[in-house]
């Protein structure tokens, strides 16, 4: 089986709006969050690269589950660690911070890349280097959906994905300022929920946060940008 297209990787991202950041110290709870996280609903997943043997991971989960979720890696922080996951076949990488190396190296690859950023200089380096989506890390401890819009206004060809402190509580508003998607780590990956069995307490919250993603943008009316980033800068 082929792989998805790029465009199409980037499509299913904003379509479902949630990137549930998997980071776990063992192999065996990365998997039970998985496993929660594709029950609750959500089909695209993100495992960091502190997860023991994640390159692995990322491999046998393509090869059991690809038709049904998107792999992604995270915590990318070098081109040679991201040819290793796309080898493994991660369909998108996401760093926390901007590395132009790697954003090099994915579009080589044809896969989605989103690099961190945090100011208005370092996005707009990271989407005229080729960012597909820039993730904008860490989204709360500068305000928030208020940073955002605040973005927004002058970048609006730019696909943000917040993350770092997103939560129940202020998802809508991470959508309503104009987030294309939402990255979400321990608010929805309750490593102490796993060690205490409650695996169903992460797909009710995966649940959760797909209802929160869709009334708000029912609530602005407008539907997600579904065209992939290259198509919009026209290359």
């Amino acid at each position: 089986m082929g792989r998805t297209s790029k465009s199409e990787i980037a499509r299913q991202i904003t379509t479902v709006g949630i990137i549930p950041v998997v980071r776990a110290d063992s192999t065996d709870l990365a998997r039970r969050a998985i496993a929660a996280i594709r029950k609750g609903g959500v089909s695209i997943i993100e495992i960091t690269m502190t997860v023991p043997g994640a390159v692995r991971m990322i491999e046998e989960l393509n090869n059991e589950a690809a038709a049904e979720t998107i792999i992604g890696a995270g915590t990318v922080l070098d081109a040679e660690t991201a040819r290793q996951c796309v080898r493994a076949g991660a369909q998108f990488i996401v760093s926390p911070s901007l590395d132009f190396d790697t954003i090099a190296c994915c579009k080589d690859q044809d896969v989605v890349v989103m690099p961190g950023a945090l100011t208005p200089t370092e996005i707009v380096r990271a989407w005229s280097a080729g960012a597909d989506f820039v993730k904008v890390f860490p989204a709360s401890a500068v305000g928030g959906p208020s940073y955002v819009k605040s973005l927004r206004g002058p970048l609006p060809q730019i696909k943000l994905v917040p993350t770092g402190g997103v939560s129940l509580q202020n998802a809508a508003a991470f959508i309503e300022a104009g987030a294309e998607a939402l990255g979400v780590g321990g608010e929805l990956v309750d490593v102490h929920a796993l060690r205490e069995g409650m695996d169903s307490r992460i797909t009710e919250r995966a649940r959760q946060f797909l209802e929160a993603v869709q009334q708000a943008r029912n609530k602005k009316g407008v539907a997600p940008h579904v065209a992939s980033a290259s198509a919009d800068r026209g290359r």
